[in-house]
């Protein structure tokens, strides 16, 4: 088949559509000739083009006739020296690193690998042709009216993340139609919507959406990748989650979701994976930045450059220091922000991203280019602060634009409310806003995404349910997983039909979720935690994509009761800006006379011991200590109303006891002087925010928090009419 090629242009990098045909362009500094390749639909090649053109390393050309939909991928050029870190094999058929859309799976039978399998050796090329077995790259051209969207633009303190998996959530769902359920379609429909409106969340984070592909090993078991950790595109949708086909619906199915998602008010969070790719290490398969150029996109070791740097366990590092490859995240970003819409990005293993030599380092170009993108000035940028690597645990150590996932406060919560000792101090710490992390490099409590459960580890329900993790199922004799989940459990191991063991459960997982959602900072609540979904104690469902991962949408009175607290929690956070403040707490000079004279310091928040007391320096780190009580002062605000004037809300007296038995409580003295009032109590399995006065003193069950207002806010409105 004869093409007409132009010179074209070398940017944008991918294919870009226009009326007569395409234009192609490619980065690669060592190549030595780049070969763009078509294919129909049933995979088979009909022609390749050679790209004369080379402009500052970019291979471009425009090719008459090509349109929107059209197949294909790259053959590249160049020497076969894996001992200095050069690839080259143009047997293998490369996935575009800029294509918007990718059709097919990998074949793990197909000759994908770019060395000799047969006899192992890394250092003998194989000359194979590859093409049956990759995927391919997609020309797309969508245009697409997003008329009247508008982003929720949710002020971070005031979001409720959930994180959740695009088919996980809906496949099971029967109110959804069969033909979209696990899609992109079914995360937009209407029963989704209206499920994530109850629930009062305002951000979806979804798990990688991003184009991946299922592990050789995992397919040799009959496994799939579930999660998505395993990046073959960085601009193109996952078309698996796609009911709408392959060759390029998939990119407009997503970008409706986002349309119908922002119309309800609620954010869309990618969880994005720039740390490493699919390819992995020297022995792994050929599919697209291995062999475009490999010692420009991946961290080599620099006196040995056969091999990878490996500071995310998955074989390889992309090399974030090179210019190219950093401009290639930023478009990456960039693209999902412009034309997808998203509101935010969640960072896997975000440590990586900021090692310049080998240290993590704020002052890397990584976040010297983030910070000055005027793109990205406005969305949200949340880090896993760490990867595998050493020195890679770097929570609270991010810059001041960036809020993280802390695992601090889950490890710190967990230990609590397992009845751990010594935990009180830090305890303190994690339900204010973590103000030891982040207050002192001009950041605020907001920086804290707090989370109890996330989709690594643990659900809620077998945190307090197993003791063990039971990854049978993964086939890798339950060795894989996390063995440090501080889980409790009470009484049994798994499922049980005892009364008495599933109440204490019950509670504790409403202690863990009233925590996570009256604590200062960000709550991301783990799709499914709000109905005790159970992975039947696997922590690793990684490989899972069947009903231990998919959500059950078969209620129970147990599952319903605390899918209605969690309801219930949500609506009472977000109704009062003293439960999720902007700025850390301090002490207030307040009620000044006339002459300006102090009358007494009025303190934001105060910690008071059972005996009525403010705690003591003795108790803070004493072995005994589970049980305390936080007041937050809502005289103190010091925000104010669209007029000006100063808000005043609720004041609220937490009390939680995390010891086994019960705790009387002697009550300090309510900001306003009205006295206190009941709100929240866990240990009421039938009624736990039933309302009703508290005078001096009350007892607080064991493993019990309970939540008292002094109802500043009805006082005021009540004075009013």
């Amino acid at each position: 088949m004869n093409r007409t090629l132009l010179p074209g242009k070398p940017y944008p990098l991918g294919s870009t559509a226009h009326k007569k045909g395409t234009n192609f362009a490619l980065f690669s500094e060592n190549a030595t000739r780049v070969d763009v390749c078509f294919y129909e639909a049933d995979g088979k090649e009909v022609d390749c083009v050679t790209l004369v053109e080379r402009t500052a390393f970019v291979w471009h050309g425009f090719i008459n006739g090509i349109k929107p939909g059209q197949l294909y991928n790259y053959r590249v050029h160049g020497p076969w020296d894996p001992e200095h870190g050069m690839y080259f094999n143009p047997a293998k058929t490369l996935v575009d690193p800029y294509a918007k859309a990718i059709s097919g799976d990998v074949d793990w039978k197909a000759p994908i690998f770019a060395y000799d399998l047969a006899s192992a050796d890394p250092l003998k090329i194989d000359e194979q042709d590859s093409a049956h077995g990759v995927p391919k790259s997609v020309v797309i051209h969508d245009p697409f009216d997003w008329s009247d969207d508008c982003r929720p633009e949710t002020p971070l303190p005031d979001s409720v993340i959930y994180e959740t998996h695009v088919k996980g959530f809906s496949y099971r769902n029967p109110d959804i139609p069969e033909n979209i359920r696990g899609t992109y379609a079914g995360l937009a429909h209407p029963s989704s919507i209206a499920y994530f409106k109850n629930l009062g969340i305002t951000a979806v984070e979804l798990l990688p959406i991003h184009h991946f592909i299922d592990e050789g090993n995992l397919v040799d078991k009959g496994l799939r990748d579930y999660w998505g950790y395993n990046t073959l595109g960085y601009f193109a949708p996952m078309a698996r989650y796609s009911s709408s086909g392959d060759q390029g619906g998939q990119v407009r199915e997503f970008k409706e979701m986002v349309k119908a998602l922002h119309a309800a008010g609620i954010e869309v969070i990618l969880d994005v994976v720039y740390n490493h790719t699919c390819e992995g290490n020297h022995m792994g398969p050929m599919l697209s930045w291995k062999g475009v150029d490999n010692a420009t996109y991946y961290r080599l070791v620099q006196d040995n450059p056969q091999f990878y740097m490996d500071y995310t366990g998955t074989g390889n590092s992309l090399n974030v220091r090179n210019p190219q490859v950093l401009k290639m995240i930023m478009d990456s970003l960039r693209y999902w922000v412009t034309h997808m819409h998203v509101d935010g990005f969640r960072f896997d293993l975000a440590a990586t991203l900021a090692r310049e030599l080998h240290d993590v380092s704020k002052l890397s170009s990584f976040f010297d280019t983030i910070h000055q993108d005027p793109t990205l000035a406005e969305v949200k940028l949340i880090a896993e602060p760490w990867d595998v690597g050493e020195g890679g645990y770097q929570v609270g150590q991010f810059p001041v634009l960036w809020a993280e996932w802390n695992g601090k406060y889950r490890d710190t919560v967990r230990r609590f409310w397992k009845g751990d000792a010594g935990q009180l101090s830090d305890f303190a710490y994690r339900l204010t806003g973590s103000s030891d992390l982040y207050q002192f490099d001009g950041r605020k409590p907001y920086a804290s995404i707090n989370f109890i459960t996330a989709h690594d580890g643990f659900t809620l329900c077998d945190l307090v349910s197993y003791n063990e993790k039971h990854n049978e199922a993964n086939g890798e004799d339950n060795r894989d997983g996390s063995d440090n989940n501080d889980s409790w459990n009470m009484g049994a191991e798994g499922p049980t039909d005892d009364p008495e063991i599933n109440k204490l459960r019950e509670r504790q997982m409403r202690n863990f979720l009233a925590t996570l959602l009256l604590s200062q900072g960000v709550p991301m609540l783990t799709g499914g935690d709000e109905v005790a979904r159970s992975q039947m104690g696997n922590n690793n469902c990684y490989c899972q994509d069947d009903e231990l991962t998919w959500f059950d949408w078969n209620l129970d009175d147990r599952r319903k009761r605390l899918r209605e607290f969690t309801c219930r929690i949500i609506q009472l956070r977000l109704a009062h800006p003293n439960l999720h403040r902007r700025k850390f707490f301090q002490d207030r000079e307040v009620r000044k006379r006339s002459d300006g004279s102090l009358v007494r310091v009025e303190k934001d928040a105060a910690w008071f011991s059972p005996d009525g007391n403010e705690v003591s320096d003795e108790a803070w780190n004493a072995e005994w200590s589970r049980a305390i009580a936080l007041l937050l002062n809502g005289r103190t605000l010091q925000v104010s109303d669209e007029e000006g004037k100063p808000i005043i809300d609720d004041s609220f007296l937490m009390l939680v006891n995390a010891a086994d038995q019960g705790v009387e409580f002697t009550l300090p003295e309510s900001p306003s002087g009205k006295g206190w009032r009941q709100v929240v109590d866990t240990e009421n399995i039938d009624d736990p925010f039933s309302d009703a006065s508290v005078d001096g003193s009350v007892i607080v069950g064991g493993r019990t928090l309970k939540l008292l207002s002094d109802g500043a806010t009805r006082q005021i409105a009540a004075s009013k009419n």
